[in-house]
């Protein structure tokens, strides 16, 4: 399933107000370990049926930011964040974000 990108806080809002699980991923394009962790985000989206976004945190800064006021959560990039009905239920970054712990906090 491919994933949206997120540009402004309207399309934050919109996505996390969406019912159901989601995956959010924030991604810093100049970032080697953010680069890996991407690959392993859209190697879990080419097997699963998740609505997903990303977010550029360097060209959409204002978007990265809304993320952290909003849910409470420290910004760290890459990052990953698994929203069922708009709450936070699991988030990790940097190496830890591989398709098989998305796959288990999905499954949880």
């Amino acid at each position: 399933m491919a994933q949206k990108q997120l540009t402004s806080t309207e399309d934050l809002n919109q996505f996390v107000a969406e019912t159901g699980k989601r995956l959010l991923f924030k991604h810093s394009t100049t970032c080697p370990i953010s680069a890996t962790a991407y690959s392993e985000f859209q190697s879990f989206l080419q097997e699963q049926s998740v609505p997903a976004a990303v977010i550029h945190v360097i060209e959409d800064r204002p978007v990265s930011n809304a993320v952290a006021e909003r849910f409470g959560i420290k910004h760290e990039s890459p990052q990953i964040f698994l929203l069922d009905d708009g709450q936070v239920k699991w988030h990790t970054s940097h190496w830890k974000i591989t398709k098989d712990s998305i796959t288990e906090a999905v499954k949880a």
